[in-house]
């Protein structure tokens, strides 16, 4: 069983990361999966692309979500992922 990918994207002073952060962390190790932050700030490319919609989540390089992060719809996107 392939193990998703999940990546918070951040940037520093974002009032809605924490709460972002939160709500990965309980999604992602009530299913036993790792995931990791990464912040825009290091990458031109990632900063022009999602500078407006941080913070985000992306599952194997797919963009599920941003702003304020929906755990029922990360929870279903996830058990999906590790379904097939």
């Amino acid at each position: 069983m392939p193990i998703p990918d999940v990546v918070l994207l951040t940037k520093p002073d974002c009032h809605l990361c924490a709460a972002a952060r939160d709500a990965v962390e309980r999604v992602a190790s009530g299913l036993g999966l790792p995931w990791r932050e990464t912040s825009i700030e290091g990458d031109p490319e990632l900063r022009e692309r999602y500078a407006e919609e941080i913070p985000v989540v992306l599952v194997d390089g797919i963009q599920r979500d941003f702003w304020k992060i929906d755990e029922a719809r990360l929870t279903r996107v996830l058990q999906k992922a590790l379904a097939t």
